[in-house]
């Protein structure tokens, strides 16, 4: 039989705090411990135990809490968090997720629903984790070098990681100049054309052993070949079939897509669930990008599939984003700002900058960009979920 596990709740009411207790001795599970005197002696018991469960009261203090349970969740996975609020809504919701909370519930508490929460919470943490079957596959293009497409998705999968939580792998797939593993200071043991080689042996625990994770993470790096006739020999249904195991195990997939169109790299265009075509706002690039949507709609890419990325964006340059767009004949879908001198400082550390100046502009555009993302996948998900308790 499961021993009960550690509780903790963190609610100024003192009504809430006594429902809880009494539900807790109720559920045979869960067992809840002493009131503590700050957060930190919070922290310190939740880092001690072996499985815990924090249940968070967001009626008061929600922000200073939502960072709390951030905090908890990056650092303890082993500890799963239950919010309560007396005044839900979707962005609450959201925000509640994304911070790595597992159960939502709305105050005054029903017994019902709060025992469904902490039979979901006792399950996740006790069940074998299961295959992702909702891979999100991004691309990162351009047929025109020297415009930041690995710097982008490099961040683009950091920041992924940082904010779902959720395992994410970067995919390098330049066979002959790949610069992944350069931008993040990485050295692998492992490369793309060993696991192309193995494509029969792959399973998840053979994927996160060989895939380079990048420091406390859950991105997972996968670099390109360390000599170009290592690449020769590559099919394209290789990649389709890498691909497809891949996605058994990571819940994103960031692709630093080749700048060519040749055949391995249109099938990894073709799995993409979103390519984000690279440019920058000058005449050259933009007639390159010009070229690239031409042929995206000859390979029968659906427009919502291919986005316009536009990098290094200064508000004053002499093509504005008006001009782009009239250009391009597309809205743009984001604005990376241009910020050289923080770029080429992260480039020549080894540190993607949101690492290294988390504070920038060009970070926090990253950051957004992640966010709008996932934004309405968390949206759909918590709407379909809680819409009985948003109505």
């Amino acid at each position: 039989m499961q021993n009960k596990v550690s509780t903790i709740i963190l609610s100024e009411d003192i009504q809430t705090q006594s429902i809880l207790r009494m539900y807790l001795d109720e559920f045979e599970h869960f067992v809840p411990l002493e009131t503590f005197a700050d957060y930190s002696e919070v922290y310190n018991t939740i880092s001690s135990l072996d499985k815990s469960i924090l249940i968070a009261d967001l009626s008061d203090k929600a922000d200073f809490k939502l960072e709390f349970i951030l905090k908890v969740t990056n650092d303890i996975p082993n500890c799963k968090v239950l919010v309560l609020s007396d005044n839900p809504s979707v962005d609450l919701i959201v925000k509640v997720m994304r911070a790595g909370a597992k159960e939502f519930v709305a105050l005054p508490l029903i017994k019902t629903e709060l025992f469904q929460s902490f039979e979901k919470l006792k399950e996740s943490l006790y069940a074998v984790p299961k295959k992702n079957t909702k891979c999100r596959i991004f691309s990162v293009f351009s047929n025109k070098g020297g415009i930041g497409k690995t710097a982008i998705a490099s961040n683009l999968a950091l920041e992924l990681a940082k904010i779902t939580k959720e395992k994410v792998a970067l995919i390098d797939l330049n066979f002959q100049l790949g610069d992944v593993t350069t931008f993040m200071d990485l050295k692998p043991s492992f490369n793309i054309s060993y696991m192309l080689q193995n494509l029969d042996k792959i399973n998840e625990d053979f994927l996160l052993s060989t895939l380079e994770k990048y420091k406390q993470t859950s991105l997972y790096v996968l670099a390109d070949p360390p000599y170009f006739k290592q690449a020769d020999n590559i099919l394209p249904r290789q990649i389709t079939k890498l691909f497809n195991i891949l996605k058994e195990t990571f819940s994103y997939i960031v692709v630093d897509a080749e700048s060519s169109f040749d055949a391995k790299n249109i099938a990894a265009l073709t799995e993409s669930d979103l390519i984000f075509l690279v440019t920058i706002a000058n005449l050259p690039a933009l007639r390159n990008s010009q070229r690239c949507l031409e042929l995206f709609d000859k390979l029968g890419f659906d427009s919502a599939k291919t986005q316009l990325l536009l990098n290094r964006y200064m508000e004053n340059d002499e093509v504005s984003e008006k001009d782009v767009e009239n250009v391009m004949g597309r809205k743009i879908y984001w604005k990376i700002p241009n910020n050289y001198f923080t770029m080429m400082s992260a480039i020549n550390k080894g540190i993607p900058v949101c690492d290294l100046n988390p504070d920038s502009n060009v970070a926090k555009s990253y950051r957004d960009l992640v966010l709008r993302l996932t934004d309405r996948i968390f949206r759909d998900q918590m709407v379909k979920r809680f819409e009985k308790m948003l109505k």
